[in-house]
């Protein structure tokens, strides 16, 4: 008898188990003996519904037809276990799982990305084999998943692991150190051990400037992190000076994009930075600028800056709703102080989008 259970708008199908006496399968979320098969692919299984329906959400709807021809056992497939082609299928599992656990986490979908990020670990071990610097990114996912969930002890555990890896390859280049710094610094950040959080923050930020450059999007994501911290410790001057040089860089980062987009061929953000990022950038940048909306002393060029970032961010997004509400919010702040250097940029955006709404296509017949 068929059990059926609704999975976002989709039936998926479930069949009991019976598995021959010490063939026994294995749940693929918990490991624990499993008594249901998923009816699609017939090669993962659940030890219940609950665990069936929590990785169908999260990544197995995604990749269930490409467990077929990996875990069917024909003699085929086990005389060639080992063969290019098969290592090459599961490197395309793992990106596609590194990407929807992203995906999910950048969202704040923690619980759901879970399966995707477990399921890419065991993914690398099967390619690249244990306590390899290659697991890195894996744990890194399943690290900040269960962060977000509270897992603290867990996090330790996964970072602990992490960074043997990262310990035992001296060859390891700077930005597998900047990541696992950085997730190092969030758990002290966590648990309140918040001078280890910013020696770890000031590995990551040496570390991604030597990788990616001191001007880096990706080097002052680390100083966001450590300006969190001096907030929990009081230090509101030092957060300023850190919040400020945050937004300078995006400014000028975003800025090159704009004058990309507009002297050439016209592109979108998405390019440049995935979904994940826009969505981190754009929450960075927000909690920058309600800070210092909300401080009783506003600094109108900071608001200024930081609201054109996410004017340029939107506009560069595709959204020129959001885009001309910051960059009202930017041009007003940059008004009440004479001469500012960014009423004319902040004009000229909001100019650029309100004719793009008026002509979506410049140009055409």
């Amino acid at each position: 008898m068929e059990a059926k259970t609704q999975v976002s708008g989709t039936t998926s199908k479930m069949i009991p188990l019976a598995s021959p006496k010490g063939m026994e399968k294995l749940c693929e979320l918990c490991q624990r003996e499993a008594h249901l098969q998923c009816n699609k692919c017939r090669v993962t299984f659940y030890c219940d519904v609950d665990h069936q329906q929590a990785d169908w959400v999260g990544i197995h709807e995604r990749i269930c037809q490409f467990l077929i021809p990996l875990r069917t056992p024909t003699l085929f497939s086990l005389q060639r276990a080992g063969s290019v082609e098969i290592q090459l299928k599961k490197a395309e599992l793992i990106e596609i799982c590194r990407l929807v656990a992203q995906s999910k986490l950048s969202e704040g979908k923690h619980q759901e990305a879970l399966p995707a990020a477990q399921f890419c670990l065991r993914c690398s071990i099967d390619v690249h084999g244990p306590s390899t610097v290659q697991l890195v990114p894996a744990y890194l996912l399943l690290a900040e998943a269960n962060m977000g969930l509270g897992n603290l002890a867990v996090v330790a555990e996964l970072l602990s692991q992490a960074e043997w890896a990262v310990l035992k390859s001296p060859e390891c280049g700077p930005a597998v150190h900047h990541r696992l710094h950085r997730s190092l610094g969030r758990l002290h950040t966590e648990t309140g051990n918040l001078e280890a959080a910013l020696l770890h923050f000031a590995n990551d930020i040496y570390f991604a400037s030597e990788e990616y450059g001191l001007d880096s999007t990706v080097t002052c994501g680390g100083y966001f992190l450590m300006a969190d911290v001096f907030a929990k410790q009081g230090k509101m001057p030092i957060l300023r000076s850190l919040y400020s040089e945050v937004a300078h860089i995006w400014h000028r980062n975003l800025t090159k994009l704009l004058k990309t987009h507009v002297q050439t061929t016209p592109m979108l953000l998405e390019l440049f930075y995935d979904n994940a990022q826009q969505v981190e950038v754009d929450k960075m940048l927000r909690t920058m600028l309600e800070f210092e909306q909300n401080e009783s002393r506003k600094d109108s060029a900071q608001i200024a800056l930081v609201a054109h970032c996410l004017a340029m961010l939107w506009f560069l997004g595709g959204d020129a709703v959001k885009a001309l509400g910051f960059g009202s919010t930017a041009l007003q702040a940059s008004q009440l102080i004479p001469n500012h250097d960014l009423t004319e940029p902040i004009q000229g955006l909001l100019q650029l989008v309100q004719s793009l709404q008026t002509d979506p296509h410049p140009g055409s017949d």
